[in-house]
C-alpha cells in the first residue's frame, strides 16, 4: 500500500502533462482550421453578397459558393482551370491577385504565433510543432475547399494544390512561429561540411557578418518598396492619361451598380500586380502582353492580345517616347535607396573616421542588398504574372527571371558606385572637420590681455554696450602722450585695476602675464611671457573691433591658469573688486597650536605632566 500511495502522484502528474499536451496540439489545429475558415468565409461572404444583388444571376446559391472556394484557392496560388469556354478547351487562370493573396497569408501567421503564446495550466508547444499543428489544420480546409470547387465554374487540379497551397501556409506559419519566439538568429546546418561551416562562421555568423547582413537586408527591401512603389505611380499615371479609354473598359464590363463594384474589387485587388508590371517596366524588360508583344519604355513590339479590362486599358502603345523613357527613374531612385541605407551604417554622422567601415565592407554590404532587392523582384514578378487562357493569352506579365536580373544590373551598376561615392563624400567631410584650428601667435595673444582700455570715459574705450567677454583689449587714451597704466595697477576712478575691469584682469592672468602691480601705476612690469603693456613700450593693443569673432578663451594655455602669478593676479582682482574685504594672497597663516605630547613620537601620559621626572 505504500508503495502504490508514494507512486500515485508522479504517475497522476504524468497523465496531466499528457492531457495538457494534447490540449496544446488540439488548440493549435484549431486555430490552424479558423484561420483557414475565416478567410474563405471572408471571400464567401463578398461573392455571395454579389449574387444577391446581381439582377441577372447565372446559377444559383452553390455556383456562387463554389466560386467563392475557387477565388480562395487562387489566393494561395493555386492556378484555376475554367472549364466552360466558347472553344470546348479547358483555359488555365494563373494570375494571383496579390491583394487576395495577403489575407490568407495573414491569417496563417497570426495562429502560428497565438499558439506559441504561454497559457496557465498548458505546456508551451515548440516552434517546429507549433507551425505542424497549425498548418495540418489549415491544410485540413484547404483540401476540402479543392474538392468542393471541383463541380463549380473555376476548378483546381488536385496535385497542383496539393503542391502549391501548402507552401503559401507553411512559411506564413513559420513566419508567426520564428516572430513569436522573438525573432532568433537561425544557427548553421549541422549538416554542412566543416570547411563550409568555418568560412560562415567567420564571415555571414559573425558579429560583424550579421550586421552587414541585416543592413543589407534593411537597404535591399527599402529599394524594393521604392520600386514597387515607383510602379505604381508609374501605373497611376498612365491611368489618368489614358482615362477615357479605361472608362470605356469600366463601363463596358457591367451594365448594372453590383456588377461594376464587383469589377471594381476585383481591380482593387490586382494594384499590387500592376505596380510590380509598372516596376518591371522601369527596369527594362518590361512585361509581356501575350506570347506574341511586350511592352518596354523603347515602345511595344509585336501584336498585344489584351482583354477588356481598366487596369489594362493603361498599357502604352506605339514607340517609345521621352515620356515612357523616363520610367528609368524608378529603379534609380531605387539602387539610390540601396546607398544610402548601407552608407548611413557604415558612415554614420558624429563619428570619427576610424569608426566607418572600409571601402570593400561598404562595397559588399551594398551588393548585397542588391542581391536582396533582385530576389524580392523576382518573386513578386512570378507571382504577379501568369495565363489568362490559351494560345496568345498563355503568358501575361512580367518574366521573372529577366526582372530580377535587371534588378541586380542596376544595383551593381550604380548601387554600389553611389555607395562608395557617398561614402567617400561624408569621409571627407568628416576629415574636415577634424582638423583642429591653428593657434594664434604667442605675442598676439600676450598683448591682447596686457594692453588696458583708456581711462578717459568720453573716449574710445568707454565701449560700454560690448559684453564683458569681448572687454579684453582697451584702447589709448585721448592724450597720446600720456602713459598707459600697467596691466594690474589701480586706477584713480577705482573702477578696477588700471582701468581695467575684474574680467580683463582675469583674462591678462589666463593668457600668463602675471604681471605684479606697479607702485605708481604708471607703467605694467613684464609678465609671464615677457610682454610688456602698452605704457611700458609694449605692442599695440588689438581693437575687438576690427575682429568680431575674436575669443581668446578658446585657445588660452591652459598651463598659465596654474601659475602662481596668474593665481595673484586673479586674487588682486578679486579682493580690489570687494572694496578690501578679502585677504590677501597667500592668506597669512595664523600661528600654530603646540602639537599635543601625546602625539608626538615616542610620546606617553608623562610628557603631559611638566613636572614628571623622567628616568
Amino acid at each position: 500500500m505504500t508503495q502504490l500511495t508514494e507512486h500515485s502522484a508522479p504517475l497522476s502528474s504524468a497523465a496531466a502533462l499528457e492531457r495538457g499536451r494534447a490540449a496544446a496540439l488540439t488548440s493549435a489545429v484549431l486555430r490552424g482550421a479558423t484561420a483557414a475558415g475565416l478567410g474563405l468565409g471572408a471571400i464567401a461572404v463578398l461573392v455571395m453578397a454579389m449574387w444577391i444583388t446581381s439582377p441577372f444571376p447565372d446559377s444559383g446559391a452553390g455556383g456562387a459558393l463554389h466560386i467563392a472556394a475557387g477565388l480562395w484557392l487562387l489566393g494561395h496560388g493555386v492556378e484555376l482551370v475554367r472549364p466552360d469556354t466558347l472553344s470546348g478547351t479547358p483555359a488555365p487562370i494563373g494570375v494571383v491577385p496579390l491583394l487576395l493573396m495577403g489575407l490568407p497569408a495573414w491569417l496563417a501567421y497570426r495562429a502560428a504565433r497565438d499558439a506559441l503564446e504561454p497559457d496557465e495550466g498548458r505546456p508551451q508547444l515548440t516552434g517546429l510543432g507549433a507551425v505542424c499543428t497549425v498548418s495540418g489544420g489549415y491544410l485540413l480546409v484547404g483540401a476540402a475547399a479543392v474538392l468542393y470547387a471541383g463541380g463549380g465554374a473555376l476548378t483546381a487540379h488536385p496535385l497542383r494544390a496539393a503542391l502549391t497551397l501548402p507552401v503559401l501556409t507553411v512559411l506564413s506559419a513559420a513566419a508567426g512561429a520564428w516572430t513569436a519566439h522573438g525573432c532568433p538568429r537561425v544557427p548553421l546546418p549541422q549538416r554542412l561540411p566543416g570547411a563550409v561551416r568555418r568560412l560562415l562562421a567567420r564571415t555571414v555568423w559573425a558579429p560583424a557578418g550579421r550586421r552587414g547582413v541585416v543592413v543589407a537586408g534593411r537597404s535591399g527591401a527599402a529599394a524594393f518598396l521604392l520600386l514597387v512603389g515607383g510602379g505604381a505611380l508609374l501605373v497611376g499615371g498612365s491611368l489618368v492619361w489614358h482615362g477615357d479609354p479605361a472608362h470605356t473598359s469600366f463601363v463596358q464590363l457591367a451594365g448594372d451598380w453590383s456588377g461594376r463594384v464587383a469589377v471594381l474589387l476585383l481591380g482593387l485587388a490586382l494594384v499590387p500586380n500592376a505596380a510590380v508590371w509598372g516596376a518591371a517596366y522601369g527596369l527594362g524588360p518590361g512585361f509581356a502582353l501575350g506570347t506574341t508583344a511586350t511592352a518596354t519604355p523603347l515602345g511595344v513590339v509585336g501584336t498585344p492580345a489584351l482583354p477588356s479590362f481598366p487596369l489594362l486599358a493603361a498599357v502604352p502603345d506605339g514607340p517609345g517616347t521621352p515620356l515612357n523613357w523616363a520610367a528609368v527613374g524608378v529603379p534609380v531612385v531605387a539602387v539610390l535607396a540601396v546607398a544610402w541605407f548601407t552608407v548611413r551604417v557604415a558612415a554614420p554622422p558624429y563619428a570619427r573616421c576610424e569608426e566607418a567601415w572600409s571601402a570593400r565592407g561598404t562595397a559588399l554590404t551594398a551588393a548585397l542588398g542588391g542581391v536582396v532587392c533582385a530576389g524580392l523582384t523576382a518573386v513578386l514578378a512570378g507571382l504577379a504574372g501568369g495565363p489568362l487562357g490559351n494560345g496568345r493569352l498563355a503568358a501575361f506579365g512580367p518574366v521573372w527571371w529577366l526582372t530580377g536580373a535587371a534588378a541586380l544590373a542596376w544595383t551593381l551598376a550604380l548601387g554600389v558606385p553611389a555607395a562608395l561615392l557617398l561614402r567617400l563624400w561624408r569621409l571627407r567631410e568628416r576629415r574636415q572637420k577634424d582638423v583642429p584650428a591653428a593657434e594664434p601667435p604667442a605675442e598676439s595673444l600676450l598683448a591682447t590681455g596686457a594692453v588696458a582700455r583708456g581711462a578717459e570715459s568720453g573716449g574710445p574705450g568707454a565701449a560700454w554696450w560690448r559684453v564683458p567677454w569681448r572687454r579684453l583689449a582697451g584702447r589709448r587714451g585721448a592724450g597720446e602722450g600720456a602713459a598707459t597704466p600697467g596691466p594690474l595697477a589701480v586706477s584713480e576712478g577705482g573702477e578696477g585695476i588700471g582701468g581695467v575691469d575684474i574680467l580683463d584682469a582675469l583674462a591678462v592672468a589666463e593668457a600668463g602675464v602675471g604681471a605684479v602691480p606697479d607702485a605708481g601705476g604708471t607703467g605694467g612690469k613684464r609678465g609671464a611671457g615677457g610682454t610688456r603693456g602698452a605704457g611700458a613700450g609694449g605692442p599695440e593693443a588689438v581693437d575687438p573691433d576690427l575682429d568680431p569673432d575674436f575669443e581668446p578663451y578658446d585657445f588660452l594655455p591652459a598651463e598659465a591658469w596654474h601659475e602662481r602669478g596668474a593665481r595673484e593676479a586673479r586674487w588682486a582682482a578679486f579682493k580690489e573688486a570687494s572694496g578690501g574685504l578679502m585677504a590677501d594672497f597667500p592668506a597669512t597663516p595664523g600661528p600654530l597650536a603646540p602639537e599635543p605630547p601625546s602625539l608626538r613620537k615616542g610620546g606617553s601620559d608623562a610628557d603631559e605632566d611638566p613636572g614628571a621626572v623622567t628616568p
